[in-house]
């Protein structure tokens, strides 16, 4: 079972809010800690793929149900 360290509450942000406001929860976490983040933006489930690419984080799941999006982020 993979338990968050940390849970990010984005819903009602609209792009790019979830992205950033992900990226700064994640600064403040060690390695390996993982962070869960809810948001409602549907374009958060293209955005949330590409910045774990990009910034080298593990997106281990991706989500949806009742209008909301829940990812769970590992940080690198």
């Amino acid at each position: 079972m993979n338990t968050p360290n940390e849970k990010l509450d984005a819903r009602t942000l609209n792009c790019p809010l979830p992205i950033l406001r992900t990226r700064r929860a994640l600064s403040g976490m060690a390695p390996g800690q993982l962070l869960e983040v809810t948001a409602t933006d549907p374009g958060s489930v293209k955005d949330m793929d590409a910045f774990c690419r990009q910034t080298g984080h593990e997106l281990l799941s991706a989500s949806q149900g009742e209008g909301e999006y829940v990812f769970l982020i590992k940080k690198a």
